[in-house]
């Protein structure tokens, strides 16, 4: 988050708020889009780990699996079929997988036409930060979730993504939530966001 942001908004956790930036939000979001783009079956079903190691079956895959903590010979037995991934391992492969899903959606530009959708963008939902534990005398009153049309930015909030870069993600929150009116900064910290193209 800016300084200025952050200035402003104080210490929004002080009396028990719950939530994150908005730059950290960016992250989730993107993240789960990515997911949402992926096998659907889980790492511990017989279909969801042999369409990931089917998608891994390749060298950048295989150095992800070597990333993820997988040693070369239990990667060539797997792949052999002499021996099955143990829990732990498959934790390993999941990991490996989503990394390499992750990097493909960047790199081949699915991600940023998924977000820019033609110009339109995509529509965000905003959920402000959760103030239920916060005394009533210390709450921000009258702040609703937010709906709005986010355009021309996601080029450079899935890079910034892609780069691990949250101090741009944060610069990106600022100038979205600077449409929401005079009571944007109400919406530095969320309990989170969801979009839909």
């Amino acid at each position: 988050m800016s300084s200025q942001s952050q200035n402003e908004w104080g210490e929004w956790q002080k009396h028990g708020a719950r939530g994150m930036s908005g730059g950290h939000a960016l992250t989730e979001e993107i993240d789960r889009v990515v997911r949402a783009h992926g096998i659907a079956s889980p790492v511990t079903s017989k279909r969801g780990l042999t369409a990931r190691l089917r998608y891994l079956d390749s060298p950048a895959g295989r150095a992800a699996l070597r990333a993820a903590g997988a040693g070369p010979r239990t990667i060539r037995d797997w792949y052999a079929g002499r021996t099955s991934p143990s829990r732990a391992s498959r934790e390993k492969i999941d990991a490996a997988y989503w990394d390499r899903r992750r990097e493909n959606l960047i790199r081949s530009g699915q991600l940023k036409r998924y977000f820019n959708n033609q110009g339109r963008g995509v529509r965000m939902e905003i959920y402000p930060v959760d103030q239920t534990q916060v005394p009533e005398k210390y709450r921000r009153p009258n702040v609703q979730d937010r709906s709005i049309q986010v355009r021309y930015v996601w080029n450079d909030a899935v890079d910034a993504f892609a780069a691990a870069d949250t101090a741009t993600l944060d610069e990106i929150w600022d100038d979205i939530i600077a449409d929401l009116d005079s009571d944007w900064i109400a919406y530095a910290y969320v309990a989170g966001i969801g979009t839909n193209a």
